[in-house]
């Protein structure tokens, strides 16, 4: 540890002289061990049909995968923001897809949430026929998503349509995890979400208007010190899969804020509470069985 202090005393000066964000420095500072990683590969046409994979080593016919969906208010946020979470989650022996969306203003709801699809379809098939280092055969699916990218993932969850039209189903899903979603957010207020979700879909565009009892297990998560999204969004989603009798879990984390909700994942540095980098990985091996 003495001999590592130094490298990352001089990491957070640099970071801090350029300005860096967060998930910049959690990258710089993340190992790169135990798994291998595969950058940009297609799922549809464009700059921002691409998906990074992180495969970890001895990875089996039966390894989880999980479709890591990012955040960035459906008009910002980048795959090259998260390394950290891919390497955290294949370190605990999950292979971790993180495709980028097209934002706003290239599209508008429900566009994003379309690629969504797209890219998890074109990852179940690559697990199910094997390559880029996973081996063919039966890998139990899970979507999880923080922020907006936990309105995508959610909505690939609940409302079955998106996954139907890529050959999906929604029993094809071993699991769903949120982190500090929005599910439940209209009437909207902001002018800039107004245009993104424009009033023809908007209805829609709630997560929490879609369980109907018989979906995958659910595990939402939600820090009490967010700001940016009300934890009572989180409250609310469960409520709605619960009057369902579906399956959730919930876990709130007092003094989390909406970046500790994913810088949490990290391994590197004790940023957020660890405790739910724990979590998460308990409820995806307990649903990969």
């Amino acid at each position: 540890m003495s001999r590592f202090l130094p490298r990352l005393l001089g990491l957070v000066s640099l970071c801090v002289l350029a300005g860096c964000s967060a998930p910049a420095f959690l990258n710089a500072v993340t190992s790169r061990a135990g798994f291998e990683t595969v950058r940009d590969l297609r799922y549809a046409p464009g700059d921002r049909g691409t998906y990074d994979l992180y495969v970890p080593n001895g990875a089996t016919a039966t390894t989880p995968v999980v479709v890591f969906i990012h955040g960035g208010s459906w008009d910002g946020g980048s795959k090259a923001l998260y390394p950290f979470v891919g390497q955290s989650l294949a370190s605990a022996g999950f292979v971790v897809a993180i495709p980028n969306y097209r934002l706003y203003p290239q599209v508008t709801f429900p566009g994003f949430v379309e690629d969504g699809a797209k890219a998890t379809a074109v990852v179940a098939k690559l697990a199910r026929d094997g390559g880029q280092g996973i081996p063919a055969g039966r890998h139990p699916l899970f979507l999880m998503g923080h922020s907006a990218g936990a309105q995508i993932a959610g909505l690939l969850a609940f409302d079955e349509r998106y996954l139907a039209r890529v050959g999906l189903k929604a029993h094809d899903l071993a699991g769903f995890v949120g982190l500090a979603g929005p599910y439940d957010f209209l009437p909207i207020q902001e002018e800039r979400y107004k245009a993104i979700f424009p009033p023809a879909t908007r209805t829609d565009s709630q997560p929490v208007r879609f369980p109907d009892g018989r979906e995958a297990p659910t595990l939402l998560i939600a820090g009490l010190a967010d700001t940016t999204v009300n934890p009572e969004e989180t409250r609310s989603m469960a409520r709605a899969i619960e009057a369902k009798g579906g399956r959730v879990e919930t876990q709130y984390y007092p003094g989390l804020d909406h970046i500790g909700a994913v810088s949490s994942l990290a391994t590197a540095l004790p940023l957020g509470n660890p405790a739910l980098r724990d979590r998460v990985i308990l409820f995806l091996k307990a649903h990969s069985r």
